[in-house]
């Protein structure tokens, strides 16, 4: 089972991308495909050993994140996002990761992987810090204006991710609104919850904001829109928090001697408020496993999101998806 990894995406390219590349194979004995320019990529391997484990595949374009995502696509076929794409469409890879342009990977995963029967839209997930592990958020912004029943088709896609990727046996299923009453909420929300509570899932019903980050729920769904704006608000926050912490700690020296003591606590407060422990955000609905990560991301949230991807494909999370959608919400007539 490889990994394709668009080498060429992402802030810090390709020297991150290839460093977490190996992590991955050092560390999980995980084979790669490095996808993108030959030439760059063999630079930075240079000096390493044990790259048996690592393949490379030219693509000389890259997609970049100013570029209109569906011309950039189709335009440029030899781009590392369209080419890991293609990998995985062939059956050359079983799964694909990029921290290069979210709408990149989005328009090549539908043109190229197409959506799974049943799916009327992708949704991008997201992990959130919570005191149980994490909380299932989505969708994180594929999708600012939704219908009720493509929020069930969330609630079981991201039901499913919990239950295959992460281990968490029969996963609690809540809609995020304003309220826990089954009266509060927008007209969405008001919508989708009855259809929701229709379903097999281990639905128990409206949340709240707070709900995301102290463990009573496994898996957060709402549209795009608002997803997005919890998601860069929780990234705001964690990295206030971890400031504050400095700056309280350096105001005086007995602060500053607590800190010593508490230098491991510290360091796993900062490691489960960091994104790179989950690696990427999985793009859930398109036939075939895709995880886009963030632009800035280190070469630990490579690793960690190679370790995800391989984790969805040997789980099987695509024809669990596939089996729980077939006879799933459907489009209804003039929605």
């Amino acid at each position: 089972m490889k990994i394709a990894v668009d080498a060429m995406g992402g802030d810090f390219a390709p020297g991150v991308v290839v460093s977490g590349a190996l992590e991955a194979c050092r560390e999980y004995k995980q084979p790669v495909i490095l996808v993108g320019d030959e030439a760059a990529i063999h630079n930075e391997l240079n000096g390493y050993s044990g790259t048996d484990l690592l393949e490379i595949v030219h693509a000389p374009e890259v997609i970049s994140n100013n570029e209109s995502p569906a011309v950039a696509v189709r335009r440029k076929k030899n781009s590392s996002i369209v080419r890991s794409v293609s990998l995985v469409k062939e059956g050359e890879a079983a799964a694909l990761v990029s921290a290069g342009s979210t709408g990149g990977v989005m328009a090549a995963a539908l043109l190229g992987l197409g959506r799974i029967k049943g799916i009327d839209r992708p949704a991008i997930v997201s992990i959130i810090p919570s005191l149980k592990g994490g909380t299932v958020l989505l969708d994180v912004g594929a999708n600012v204006d939704c219908k009720p029943y493509q929020l069930v088709q969330f609630a079981i896609m991201g039901s499913l991710y919990a239950e295959k990727v992460m281990g968490i046996s029969f996963p609690r299923v809540a809609l995020l609104s304003n309220g826990e009453e089954d009266t509060k909420g927008n007209e969405l929300t008001l919508a989708a919850y009855p259809l929701l509570k229709m379903t097999e899932l281990n639905f128990i019903g409206n949340a709240e904001g707070r709900d995301i980050f102290n463990g009573t729920v496994d898996v957060m769904v709402c549209d795009g829109f608002v997803g997005n704006v919890v998601l860069k608000t929780g990234e705001g926050l964690a990295s206030a928090l971890i400031e504050m912490v400095k700056e309280e700690v350096n105001k005086n020296m007995l602060a500053k001697l607590g800190a010593l003591i508490a230098v491991p606590a510290l360091k796993n407060f900062r490691r489960r408020l960091d994104y790179a422990e989950y690696g990427g955000a999985p793009l859930l609905g398109v036939n075939g496993i895709a995880i886009i990560c963030h632009g800035s991301s280190s070469a630990r949230a490579i690793k960690n999101a190679i370790r995800t991807a391989r984790e969805a494909a040997e789980n099987n999370l695509i024809g669990s998806i596939r089996d729980s959608v077939q006879d799933g919400p459907r489009r209804e007539v003039g929605s």
